[in-house]
């Protein structure tokens, strides 16, 4: 069957009455353009009002994507995250033994004492600071001040850091003495914060 476009020129006389006795042409002409109204139609009544919902969706689902993979690493390495948790609580609970009790740092003075002397030290002063208090321990400043030559200034700081508690030295002054030398510097030691000072801090 052959398209006579000449049919074409009657659409302006053909009758919506008679649709079944159009011609061919005519009738293939307005079924494209009933289509294409059909589709225009249903494109901006159903489909475009939807495109947003759609890209909104597509981003959640990269967004999912990404949570869910996270949470896979999580999940996967959650074992080796546990025995690295109970060594770090292991590595916590021995440094917190580390730190002197109140009832034990009347005894660090005797040990600091005893160290510098047998290193052959002299003391002029040995005494405590005000405390200072931090989170989750206080700070307890010493104040040295000792007398004797410089190896004898090494032997001792040597023999501190082998002390089973933490003692830290700061700011060191060294001038000359009669005989010798002078150092001049603080220590610091710390000791667990009771219950009711980590309560209140």
């Amino acid at each position: 069957m052959s398209f006579n476009i000449a049919q074409l020129k009657e659409i302006n006389q053909l009758d919506f009455e008679q649709i079944a006795s159009w011609p061919f042409e005519v009738k293939i002409v307005m079924a494209m353009v009933l289509t294409t109204l059909s589709l225009g139609l249903g494109w901006s009544t159903f489909i475009s009002p939807k495109l947003p919902i759609l890209s909104q969706t597509k981003q959640a689902e990269i967004t999912l994507k990404r949570e869910f993979s996270a949470k896979y690493r999580i999940t996967v390495n959650l074992p080796r995250h546990k025995i690295q948790l109970e060594q770090l609580e292991r590595d916590f609970t021995f440094m917190l033994k580390s730190l002197p009790t109140s009832n034990e740092t009347p005894g660090l003075l005797n040990d600091i004492t005893y160290l510098g002397t047998t290193s052959g030290l002299s003391f002029k002063l040995l005494q405590w600071l005000p405390e200072i208090e931090k989170e989750f321990y206080a700070e307890l400043p010493i104040q040295l001040d000792v007398t004797g030559h410089y190896h004898d200034f090494g032997e001792f700081v040597t023999k501190i850091a082998t002390l089973p508690r933490i003692v830290t030295l700061h700011d060191f002054t060294i001038t000359h003495d009669t005989g010798g030398l002078r150092l001049q510097m603080q220590a610091k030691t710390y000791r667990t914060a009771s219950k009711t000072e980590a309560n209140t801090l």
